[in-house]
């Protein structure tokens, strides 16, 4: 159990790594690119850019929020807070949303409005090209990195099912920022560059009202799955297979009455479950099986942190008699 224990701790340990790693890789890539892209915008008047500047903007926020998140995560449990702080995650990755949805989103739909219904002639906007085509290269960068981190934990599992079910939000938010970021430069660059072809600003305006709305999409799906971890998800399924294994496998217990799971953190499992033993049963064999049990739930699981057992008496349900059929002799 020790040892399985240890193993435990340098796959979290190595997992946090490459999640920070990660985030740390997207926040240094997306503080130059916003300065680039807000110097771009500055000279070429294109709506897209002062989009896409914004983004940068937010998505650095972003990041910063999560190593604060991360950080603070790691407070010990004190009276107040006897549950400890790995949520501080959750809270932080739901502000990202929130900072995506606002600063990024909202903005760019309002300059996209403004541009389409008051278009400017963009100038020098080679300029804007060639920062385009740079941030691009920063951001798919910075999206492999990402991917990569994120190929360490995510087993057999689709890119959306990793979204969908992750425990720990960093990993997600990066990538589905990162995406996010590459494809709204592909759009402003495709903005710009109909503009610059046709003469017609209206295409930079359009570049950036998509932009804006595929901030918005992704902010809606990060505030989604952040409030469903907020509000507590269970153990996988494997986990919670696992964790049965591991009581049935106790002698004294007849069987589970329910069993609760709850994850108060990505690393962290609280375990509720209520198990029966026969009538008669003594107060020293019910404690000893309690802790064996609890011993083969940490083994079988080591996330399971806090594990609380509840023992009843089992009484079997009297069967009613039998429903003669209609017709029986």
């Amino acid at each position: 159990m020790q040892t399985g224990n240890r193993i435990w701790r340098l796959v979290s340990v190595a997992a946090e790594g490459s999640s920070t790693r990660a985030v740390l890789t997207a926040l240094a890539a997306n503080l130059g690119i916003a300065v680039s892209k807000g110097v771009a915008a500055l000279i070429t008047g294109s709506s897209s850019m002062l989009a896409e500047a914004v983004h940068s903007l937010a998505d650095t926020t972003n990041q910063a929020l999560l190593l604060v998140g991360g950080r603070r995560a790691k407070k010990a449990a004190n009276e107040q807070h006897p549950f400890g702080y790995a949520r501080e995650r959750y809270i932080y990755a739901f502000i990202v949303s929130i900072v995506l949805f606002t600063l990024g989103g909202l903005f760019a739909l309002y300059e996209g409005y403004h541009k389409i219904t008051e278009p400017k002639a963009l100038t020098s906007p080679l300029v804007a090209v060639i920062i385009l085509v740079i941030a691009i290269g920063l951001e798919g960068y910075a999206l492999i990195t990402a991917a990569k981190s994120a190929n360490e934990t995510r087993g057999n599992r689709t890119w959306w099912q990793f979204i969908r079910h992750a425990k720990a939000p960093e990993l997600p938010t990066i990538l589905l920022e990162d995406a996010g970021a590459v494809t709204g430069l592909v759009v402003a660059l495709l903005g710009v560059g109909l503009t610059v072809i046709t003469g017609n600003a209206v295409f930079d305006g359009i570049g950036t009202f998509v932009i804006g709305a595929l901030l918005v999409a992704i902010a809606v799906i990060l505030a989604m799955e952040t409030k469903s971890l907020l509000i507590g998800e269970a153990a996988s399924k494997a986990n919670i297979a696992r964790i049965r294994e591991a009581l049935l496998t106790e002698p004294l217990f007849d069987r589970i009455v329910h069993l609760r799971t709850m994850h108060l953190g990505p690393d962290e499992l609280l375990v509720a479950v209520k198990v029966t033993v026969a009538p008669g049963t003594v107060a020293e064999e019910i404690s000893n099986a309690t802790n064996s049990a609890e011993a083969r739930i940490r083994a079988a699981v080591p996330i399971a942190t806090l594990i609380f057992v509840e023992p009843d008496i089992y009484q079997p349900q009297p069967q009613p008699d039998a429903v003669a059929e209609p017709g029986a002799a």
